[in-house]
Order: structure tokens, then C-alpha cells, then sequence
């Protein structure tokens, strides 16, 4: 096909014009069969460089993403045109995906989406056996490699099924971040004679502000006084989920329109996100990096980080999401010297799990076969880690994964080396200094957007004059008195809510008075509890009545119970005792645990914290709660399970209504 041959069908299915030179200069090679890894500024059009090659084709072209949003938008899009595209994800049914693959098999679809942690699923995998393959694509190849931004364990399963893939099958790696290093460990996976396509990243219609600052409340006064004066709609990224929240709250005191978006969301509550962003229903989406790729919106104005990214690959990745209609967009990201970098320090250091729990998951799976679930219980790991371990010993050849019926067990190799950690301890380094390169942006007085493109390996002598160091006027950040007070006002009227609501429960979601970490009420309690400090402070006191007042109102209750403590001795019931005298509601001391617990911190798994609490309460006179309105009071809610274990046997032993009411809520593990 020659490329005047390629535009007339190019005109006729997708409705464009031309190709770029470097698209088609990849079309005319997957045409021909070959293996290429294409590495292009978000925006380029890489998916036109699998999308058409896929039309031609006469089998199913498989497209591996991590990204459901982008699976969704591109299916949408590709289904508007008349191709019939279709995807394979976690968000949709078990009978919906098992519908998609036999319509794969039997030829139906032309462009298939899959997420790579599919590849586990044993009817996928007897399916690519069946299927009329014309193409395999890697989207977002970066998360092939350890050295990348965003390695996915997943990702490695891909490279074992291009790896069988006949010779002249062609196979397609895109992304828009890659380093030299990360180029060449992609190169070395995928293999074949694979050959490399690399434009130039160059963002000149980007506006690059760095602006320093020495607390979060200066971060949230500029964004109260300047976001509305922004252009468009845009991005707010922030460091973790209790972030996007307060920044959303924050935004709700000031009447600026904006919707808070993290992996903490349903898949409802996602897509309706994702759908307002491209109508530009909110002057901004408040998210963690859960919104970094994904989204194809070519007219966001702005793109603001809360928190330092972990390296300038992730802020590249991150702010390319800005201006891909090519009209001028505002990158800002704040940076507090004394703070901002104690987070994605934090992100790095548990980036891999300790290598005491590698030897955990070695020395457990030497004892036998086990599954995911009973690995994780035994072993006390989130499930993550468990699966970056996992990923790791099956890449050492220690274990192996062996199906015995519809599950899958581990078990140990035998005669297999010693685990080696050298290449735990180099990735740390490395991205410690990528962290470090990150900083040496903020710091540079030089082009912004040249230290990006060096970085990725983009040598450009391009003369830039679009950053605050090279044309841009600098933004400086004024507090006034007046702004200050507004802050302060809205965080003593800023209350978490306590998601426990379930099926089958008559406990309500309920309300903390503070987040613990964030202030000083975290210090308070821990002072209390930890330090023999007495009883907790009446300023604890008046803002949990604030709380409680704001959430329930002047709604009746009958009783307020506590939980039993496991360390805290008579502090909790002590503050509930004064509460009781303030809201005139009688307390009651019938809650009783019937068998030792531990304290819930300790635990990782969520199994386990579940498991620590199951079956643990009595109340002395059932009769006394029955068909009543209750209180249930705690100091600390960190997974909430204690909460929602009560709140069942309550139910089930009579209560009409049980409301959660706790001094603190934790910010918890899950930070995207």
C-alpha cells in the first residue's frame, strides 16, 4: 500500500486528512509485519498507528492497555465510525467479557482491548489460541519495564505471549514516556529485530510555573484566589484520595465548580466523572495520578500539581494530558521545600515490600501449595504487594504458578537460587534519583521544557521561551488576613464522612471530626493514648459535637455506644461520657467484646482486619437496643472494619439505626 493509497482509506474510515510522516512511516512497517517500538508526545496520534493497520487487516488486532478510561473513550470512538471494536476489563460483567472473547474468536471483532491482569484469566488465555490474531499492541510500553514510571507486574505476562507469536506478525509498542534506559530494556523484551521510531516531545504551547510555597494552606489560598481566573477547564493533581476531597470541599466553600476523582471510585462513578471532563461540567477534576493517562480531551487548559511528582517522567506523563489541540495551556506546580518531597520518597520506599516479606512468601510456599487469598492472610501483605512479590520470585525462577482446578496455587521450585535483591536496591536508587532530577526542575533557571526534553532523551536545540525562567512572567503568591480567616473557617466546618453503609446492615455512613496526620488532632490523641496524657482534650470535644451537629442535626437517638478498647483503657468512655452530658442522650456500657482482638494497625491485609474483629461482640441485654437509634462512638477509624462488624451484629440483634461518629479518620493506605 503506498501512502497515497493509505490516505484515500484513511479519508474514508476515520474521517482525517493525512498522516503525519512518522505515523505512516509506522503504519508502512506493521504493514510489513515488523516489530517497532514508537515513542511520541501524548497528542502525536499513536493510536491512528494501530487503529488503521487494524481496519486493513483481516484477523483481530489485540490491544494491551492499562487503562480502562482510554479503553472506553477509544472503543466509543472507533464503534461511532462503524468499526467494530470491543473491550475486556474488571468493570464489566463476568458473562459480558465471556460474550466479548467468543465473538473474538469467531472473527467478529476487529479491534480488541484488553487489560494485561486479563492474562491470568484461564479463558482468555485458551482463547488467544483460537483467535484469528493480525496484530498485538503494547499501549503504554513503559509499563514493561522496572525502570519505567508505571511498571506493571501484568505487563510481563504480554511479553510471554509475543515471544510465541510467528515471525512477521507484527507487533507494536507505543508510549509517550521513555527514557534511554527504558528504551533499550523494552527493546530487549519484545525483541525480533524490533526497530525504534522516536519523535520529538517538544511541548512549546505548554506554560511552565513552578511556585514555591511553605505550607498546604498556601497552596489552597492561590488556588481559591486564581483557579476561576484560569482559562478552560483543567486538572488539579494532588498526592493522595483524602487530597482530592479536601481540595474538592475546599472548592464546594468557594463556589468553584469541581468533582474530586481517585481509584477509590466505583465504576460508576468513574465513567460519570470521565463523561462531565469532556463536557466541561466543572472548571476543574481534582485527582491523584489515577487520572494520568487515559482521558483523550484535547482542550485542557491547565494542568496544576498540588504534590511533586516522583520524577519528571511522571510529570511529563501527567501535564500531556494539557493542550493537545495545540492552543496555549498553564502547567503550575507548587513545591514546599520543607514538605513535598516526603511523599513520593514515601512512594519509593514501598515501591518494592521489605525483602523480610519476600522470605515470608518464600518460606510459606516451601511449606506447600497456596492460593493468592491464603497467602496474603497468612503472611499479613496487601494484596499489591503480594502480587509485585509474586512477580518477582516467578521472574527468579523460586516460584511458579500451577493451576489445579479453576484456581491458581503457588509453589515453591525446588533447588532454585537465593533470592537476589541487588535489583530491589538499584531501582530504589534509580528512582531516588530520578526524584532528585524532579527537584533539580523546580530549581532550574533555565527552560523548563528543555530539562523535560534532555531527561527524556529528546536532544532538542530548540531556543524555548514558554517557562517563568525564559518569557514568562514568575507568579508570586500573596496571603492576606482575609484569606487566611476563610481557610481557617472552612477547616473547623470540614468534617470526613465515614463510608460504611452496606447491604444487609442498618449502620449509616457517619462523620469524623478531623483526619488523623493532618493537624493537630492526630498529635492530641496520640498524646492521650500513647504518652499517658490523660483524658482526650475538650477542643476534641467541641469539634466532635461540631461534627456529630453538622451530619445528624437535631435528629433523635436513644442511646451512645462505644467501642470496646483494645489498648486505650477508659479514654473513650470517658469522652463519651461527656458527650452524653452536652447532647442529653443516655450512654450505655452494654457493648462488650467476647474475646481478645488486637489493635487493627497491625494488620495489612484487609482479610485479616476483618477477620481480627469477626464474631468479637456481645451486648449484655439485647432487649435494651432493640428497635432503638444508636450512637456508636470510636476514637480512631482506620479500615473501618471494627465499625462495620458492629454495626451487623447491632443490626442483627435488633437496632433500627446505627450511626458512626469518630474523633479521627485515618488517611489510610490507598493513596492513587
Amino acid at each position: 500500500m503506498t501512502r497515497r493509497e493509505g490516505e484515500i482509506l484513511l479519508q474514508k474510515t476515520f474521517r482525517l486528512p493525512a498522516f503525519y510522516d512518522e505515523q505512516w512511516q509506522t503504519v508502512e512497517k506493521v504493514l510489513n509485519g515488523e516489530r517497532i517500538l514508537l515513542i511520541e508526545k501524548t497528542g502525536f496520534g499513536k493510536s491512528l498507528c494501530f487503529q488503521f493497520p487494524a481496519t486493513v487487516f483481516k484477523g483481530t488486532t489485540v490491544i494491551f492497555s492499562p487503562l480502562i478510561a482510554l479503553m472506553r473513550d477509544q472503543v466509543s470512538k472507533l464503534q461511532s465510525l462503524g468499526i467494530n471494536a470491543k473491550c475486556i476489563n474488571s468493570e464489566q460483567s463476568h458473562e459480558e467479557n465471556s460474550q466479548i472473547i467468543n465473538e473474538a474468536k469467531q472473527g467478529k471483532i476487529k479491534i480488541l482491548y484488553i487489560a494485561p491482569e486479563r492474562q491470568e484469566n484461564s479463558e482468555w488465555a485458551e482463547a488467544t489460541r483460537q483467535m484469528d490474531l493480525s496484530m498485538v499492541v503494547v499501549d503504554e510500553a513503559h509499563c514493561i519495564s522496572v525502570w519505567g514510571h508505571d511498571f506493571r507486574p501484568a505487563f510481563k505476562r504480554i511479553i510471554n505471549l509475543v515471544r510465541l507469536l510467528p515471525k512477521g506478525l507484527p507487533v507494536l509498542a507505543t508510549t509517550a514516556t521513555a527514557t534511554k534506559r527504558v528504551e533499550q530494556d523494552i527493546i530487549s523484551q519484545i525483541g525480533n529485530g524490533i526497530s525504534v521510531i522516536r519523535g520529538n516531545l517538544m511541548r512549546d504551547n505548554f506554560k511552565l510555573f513552578v511556585i514555591k510555597v511553605n505550607s498546604e494552606d498556601e497552596k489552597m489560598i492561590w488556588l481559591g484566589k486564581n483557579v476561576e481566573k484560569l482559562p478552560g477547564s483543567g486538572v488539579l493533581y494532588t498526592g493522595t484520595r483524602v487530597d482530592t476531597e479536601t481540595y474538592s470541599k475546599w472548592f464546594d466553600c468557594l463556589n468553584i465548580s469541581s468533582t474530586a476523582y481517585n481509584a477509590g471510585l466505583d465504576a460508576d462513578s468513574r465513567i460519570a466523572v470521565e463523561s462531565g471532563l469532556m463536557q466541561n461540567k466543572w472548571k476543574c477534576i481534582i485527582s491523584t495520578n489515577a487520572l494520568g493517562m487515559g482521558i483523550d480531551k484535547p482542550d485542557i487548559r491547565f494542568v496544576i500539581h498540588t504534590q511533586i511528582p516522583q520524577s519528571p517522567i511522571h510529570y511529563y506523563q501527567e501535564i500531556g494530558r494539557a493542550g493537545r489541540d495545540g492552543k496555549p495551556s498553564y502547567i503550575i506546580l507548587f513545591y514546599n521545600p520543607d514538605e513535598d518531597k516526603k511523599l513520593p520518597e514515601a512512594f519509593i520506599e514501598g515501591g518494592r515490600p521489605s525483602i523480610k516479606k519476600y522470605q515470608k512468601v518464600i518460606d510459606l510456599i516451601k511449606t506447600g501449595l497456596f492460593g493468592e487469598r491464603q497467602i496474603i492472610m497468612q503472611t499479613n501483605l496487601k494484596q499489591n504487594q503480594f502480587r509485585v512479590i509474586k512477580a518477582d520470585l516467578v521472574e527468579q525462577g523460586i516460584i511458579r504458578e500451577a493451576t489445579y482446578g479453576t484456581g491458581k496455587k503457588y509453589e515453591f521450585i525446588p533447588g532454585s537460587r537465593e533470592l537476589n535483591a541487588k535489583t530491589f536496591e538499584e531501582l530504589r536508587n534509580a528512582k531516588l534519583k530520578d526524584l532528585e532530577k524532579m527537584i533539580e526542575y523546580v530549581e532550574t533557571g533555565g527552560s523548563r521544557m528543555k530539562f523535560l526534553c534532555d531527561y527524556l532523551g529528546d536532544g532538542l536545540s530548540h531556543n524555548f521561551t514558554n517557562c517563568d525562567n525564559t518569557g514568562e512572567k514568575k507568579i508570586r503568591l500573596i496571603v492576606t488576613p482575609e484569606w487566611t480567616e476563610r481557610l481557617q473557617d472552612f477547616r473547623e466546618n470540614y468534617f470526613p464522612e465515614l463510608e460504611v453503609e452496606s447491604r444487609g446492615s442498618n449502620i449509616v455512613n457517619g462523620i469524623a471530626a478531623s483526619y488523623y496526620g493532618v493537624s493537630n488532632v492526630g498529635d492530641a490523641i496520640h498524646r492521650s493514648k500513647y504518652e499517658n496524657g490523660g483524658d482526650f482534650p475538650d477542643f476534641l470535644l467541641r469539634l466532635t459535637l461540631k461534627a456529630f451537629r453538622k451530619k445528624f442535626g437535631n435528629e433523635p437517638f436513644d442511646l451512645i455506644l462505644y467501642v470496646p478498647p483494645t489498648k486505650s483503657g477508659d479514654l473513650v468512655k470517658n469522652f463519651v461520657e461527656k458527650l452524653s452530658s452536652v447532647l442529653k442522650i443516655p450512654v450505655s456500657h452494654g457493648l462488650q467484646k467476647i474475646r481478645e482482638t488486637k489493635e487493627q494497625k497491625i494488620f495489612e491485609s484487609s482479610y485479616l482486619k476483618r477477620e481480627n474483629v469477626s464474631n468479637a461482640f456481645s451486648y449484655i441485654n439485647p432487649d435494651e437496643i432493640a428497635g432503638k437509634k444508636l450512637i456508636l462512638f470510636d476514637d480512631i477509624c482506620d479500615s473501618c472494619a471494627t465499625i462495620k462488624e458492629i454495626g451487623k451484629f447491632l443490626t442483627d440483634s435488633g437496632a433500627a439505626k446505627i450511626a458512626p461518629v469518630v474523633i479521627a479518620k485515618t488517611v489510610g493506605g490507598d493513596l492513587v
